[in-house]
């Protein structure tokens, strides 16, 4: 389901981002200079407080810096309007969270829909796209149960089929593994991993190593500065 024509680089430059905690400043990235290929796999580590969420949400265009520079295959997305920036991370970017986000009076099937009924496309376009996507994803069978008659594995197949739905570029994953047992996450990382193969830019954020570890290249943080930076042959 990944368009092979979206080849989107990434680029950014200098980044800072300081949220106030009470009365203190807390400085949750720092100098944050990094250029993803389209296509690579990477991980970003670090404990509780790194500032590995807040380079997610940068990157997805869900917050902003408050300095530096930050290009989305050569668009400068911080002169982008909401609306703009809404747009373009419609178009380009997916996400998988820890805790699915799915609408619970939704079938998986209407959940995965969703974006796409957004978006505007017609409903046989919308029928056929999903069922392919549920097909690939082993849920064909599951597609008309609603998110409570799923396991915790399941919920994420579906929640990963809504990511992909829209054939972004980029797929930004946060401890996409967090709330499943070692089975289910395995099969989940193997469904991430099988989609970056087929072209798509992965990034996963996750404080588990043996996760961070499967990625060809890992990024560690502590306190709002990358610390490491470094390539690896994929597990």
């Amino acid at each position: 389901m990944v368009s092979k024509s979206c080849r989107e680089m990434i680029e950014v430059s200098n980044i800072n981002k300081t949220f106030m905690l009470g009365d203190s400043e807390v400085r949750a990235l720092n100098n944050i200079n990094l250029r993803i290929e389209p296509g690579e796999y990477l991980s970003v580590m670090g404990p509780s407080g790194s500032g590995k969420s807040t380079l997610m949400n940068m990157l997805g265009l869900l917050d902003r810096p408050d300095e530096g520079r930050y290009l989305l295959n050569n668009v400068d997305t911080l002169v982008l309007d909401e609306n703009a920036r809404a747009r373009l991370r419609r178009e380009k970017i997916g996400f998988v969270f820890q805790s699915y986000h799915l609408i619970p009076r939704l079938s998986a099937q209407e959940n995965i829909e969703m974006p796409l009924m957004l978006a505007g496309v017609p409903a046989r376009e919308r029928h056929a796209s999903v069922a392919i996507i549920l097909e690939k994803l082993g849920m064909a069978r599951r597609a008309h149960h609603l998110p409570n008659q799923l396991s915790g594995g399941e919920r994420q197949r579906v929640a990963i089929g809504r990511s992909i739905v829209m054939k972004p570029a980029i797929l930004l994953a946060d401890e996409p593994t967090g709330n499943l047992d070692s089975n289910s996450g395995r099969e989940v990382t193997e469904i991430l991993e099988h989609l970056n193969k087929e072209g798509l830019t992965l990034l996963i954020v996750t404080h588990d190593n043996a996760m961070g570890e499967r990625a060809r290249r890992r990024i560690h943080m502590r306190d709002g500065l990358v610390i490491s930076d470094k390539a690896h042959e994929a597990a």
